[in-house]
């Protein structure tokens, strides 16, 4: 029974931020206070405060301790493809988009690689902040080979790039493969972002094909921890 006082620790607190119990902002007791608690180690805490971080339930800032995140979030399919756009219209929530930047320039080394291009290729790079309920908490880094899509604006940017694309310009968008981890927060997250005093954020890289499987988009999507969780549907496969 001991070995499984930390998964004890981190159900007990899980239920309590789930029913309410405990409200986003709250502190939890220190390591050492949650030890003598539970009468164990501080190793065995930490190890529960861990699993309630990288679940999602908890923000820990070094020097003040970890402090109980809001668990109202909105479903973000992993799986399928869906333009913030046509999320917003289901969320039914006020949402805007701020278009930071729109420009043609050619492609460093890193992102000639995430491409698949070659060096000095023009690329148009959109930067975007998204906006949900008054606040900024997803921002957008998108990346386009120009001699698929020839010609971006930010008023194309501020709408829907997706309907632009397979409307205007008759692309048909297939199939993506993405990468998500959760990663320290940026400076310029933080300046483009609400990002309030969360010190990591949810990162999305998406590398979106055409039917004819070319890759054409490279997309990097940065999501405040506290507002939203990842969905997928798994079925079991008997061999």
């Amino acid at each position: 029974m001991r070995e499984n006082i930390y998964l004890q620790i981190y159900n007990e607190y899980s239920n309590q931020i789930h029913s309410g119990q405990l409200l986003p902002g709250t502190k939890l007791p220190s390591e050492s206070e949650l030890a003598e608690a539970y009468n164990t180690s501080r190793e065995t805490v930490r190890k529960a405060l861990n699993l309630l971080f990288r679940e999602g339930y908890i923000n820990k800032i070094k020097g003040r301790g970890s402090f109980v995140l809001d668990m109202t979030r909105m479903d973000f399919p992993v799986t399928g493809l869906i333009s913030f756009k046509e999320m917003a219209d289901t969320l039914g929530a006020p949402s805007r988009t701020l278009v930071e930047e729109t420009v043609l320039e050619p492609a460093g080394a890193a992102l000639a690689r995430q491409l698949q291009i070659p060096l000095d290729t023009p690329v148009w790079k959109v930067i975007r902040a998204r906006e949900i309920e008054e606040e900024r908490i997803i921002l957008d880094k998108d990346f386009f080979r120009s001699d698929i899509v020839p010609f971006l604006s930010a008023e194309i940017a501020e709408g829907s790039i997706y309907e632009y694309l397979e409307v205007k310009l008759g692309l048909k968008i297939s199939y993506a493969k993405k990468l998500i981890s959760v990663e320290p927060s940026t400076e310029e997250d933080h300046r483009l972002l609400d990002l309030k005093k969360y010190t990591h954020i949810v990162v999305v890289r998406n590398y979106v094909y055409l039917e004819n499987t070319v890759l054409f988009q490279y997309t990097e999507s940065r999501h405040r921890l506290d507002k939203f969780q990842f969905v997928d549907f798994a079925r079991r496969v008997r061999r």
